[in-house]
């Protein structure tokens, strides 16, 4: 394809997103469908040139200084990508594919955009108006700069799995793929983010992957997982493991020893996870499915660790779903935190005396954070509140209430929430 098509193709896909309310990923593969004659390079450029335009949605119309796809595409290819204008103008112009020639007002706006500077916070910080008051109690001042690095495109972060290999050799693997230490985790390994304008190696294709090595899992993900603490030999319920990737990082954690249940609403979720564990070489794995009478039953009052990855806004991963950010209503997040205050009463009938509770959230939000867990203590006065973390490296991340709050500005991760909570004998 040429400049031309690819601009038109993104601006085809942003406007199916904004006129029909699709997520992104139906929406490219919509487009891809009925563009059989795009390669991969192709595809992924378009891909890139979406992605990165709902990213920035609000600052790029602002300095464009109009909200729509052709502007957000023509301002993503000079602010963000740094085209020359002249090579802009020249794709746009291409007669038999580009979408149109340049008006005199998008050629002023690319040569000289409105500061971004003066813009509100919810502008310089790409998020919506009405998550404004949230986002301030969750980073005072610093909002805008946050919402700024949930803009930001993320890297590929993978954690070794110990039950098949080691951090060396999993390097050794990896180096076609550029992987480096994440100098966090032993175990986490990180590949930069791609270029939107090219196709990534993926992981997947590596042998070694196929071989359970390790997984592709956010350095977020895998620090809340960590802060369940010591649980080799003990008896762990994942109580929202959907696709997996907490419950496999707890049972490397484990080392083959104890029990962890892996449990979720969603029986197809699991199917994931039963393969994943099979890969990854786990042995102490019980999938209770929902599609089973009284799944959970016997687990009561005996698990040293319930573990709780909450359904969410998810939030803390606007790099990696952009458009969830616009399609969020605060109708969506009063269901999400009705799901949360659910799953904490739940969980907690089955922590045995001695025992853990953790409550995790792919969120920045304080109602679906701290709220939650407050909410929580306040019913069950049995359970008192740990530090998140005892590593040394993720102590700074910790809140003045000793939860952990992780985001890609302070932490270089996705944005996470991480509360401990003991149940004293």
């Amino acid at each position: 394809m040429r400049d031309g098509g690819r601009l038109g193709a993104a601006i085809e896909v942003l406007t199916e997103i904004e006129t029909r309310h699709r997520p992104v990923r139906l929406a490219l593969k919509s487009w891809g469908e009925g563009a059989r004659y795009a390669g991969a390079k192709d595809r992924a450029f378009v891909s890139g040139l979406a992605l990165d335009a709902l990213r920035k949605r609000r600052s790029l119309a602002w300095r464009m200084g109009e909200e729509s796809p052709r502007a957000a595409v023509l301002g993503t290819l000079r602010f963000l990508w740094d085209w020359p204008i002249a090579r802009i103008a020249e794709a746009a112009e291409d007669e038999a594919h580009g979408p149109g020639v340049l008006t005199e007002p998008e050629r002023q706006a690319l040569a000289d955009p409105r500061d971004l500077a003066e813009a509100p916070p919810a502008v310089r910080g790409d998020y919506p108006d009405w998550l404004d008051a949230s986002l301030e109690r969750a980073f005072g001042e610093a909002r805008a700069e946050e919402g700024a690095a949930l803009a930001e495109r993320a890297p590929v972060d993978l954690r070794v799995n110990l039950l098949k290999t080691d951090p060396a050799r999993a390097l050794k693997a990896l180096v076609s793929v550029g992987a480096q230490p994440t100098g966090v985790l032993a175990t986490a390994l990180r590949i930069a983010a791609p270029d939107p304008m090219t196709r990534a190696g993926a992981v997947e294709t590596i042998p070694q992957f196929s071989k359970g090595w390790f997984e592709v899992q956010d350095l977020g993900s895998q620090i809340a997982a960590a802060s369940a603490g010591d649980v080799a030999k003990k008896q762990v319920l994942d109580l929202c493991a959907g696709g997996g990737g907490k419950t496999l990082a707890l049972a490397a954690a484990m080392g083959s020893t104890g029990q962890i249940y892996a449990y979720d609403s969603d029986a197809r979720r699991l199917t994931d996870t039963i393969r994943r564990a099979d890969r990854a070489g786990v042995r102490n794995l019980q999938v209770r499915s929902p599609v089973n009478p009284e799944p959970l039953k016997g687990l009561e009052a005996k698990m040293d660790l319930v573990f709780i990855d909450a359904p969410c806004s998810g939030s803390g991963s606007w790099r990696r779903h952009p458009d969830t950010k616009w399609r969020l209503t605060p109708e969506t997040l009063a269901r999400r935190m009705a799901d949360q205050d659910q799953v904490l009463e739940e969980g907690a009938a089955f922590v045995k005396p001695g025992g853990r509770l953790v409550y995790v959230t792919c969120s920045v939000l304080p109602e679906e954070d701290e709220d939650r867990v407050a909410a929580f203590l306040a019913g069950h006065p049995e359970f008192a509140v740990a530090p998140a973390t005892a590593d040394p490296n993720l102590e700074k991340h910790l809140t003045a209430d000793r939860y952990l709050r992780l985001s890609p500005r302070t932490a270089g991760t996705d944005g996470f929430f991480v509360a401990v909570l003991e149940k004293p004998r």
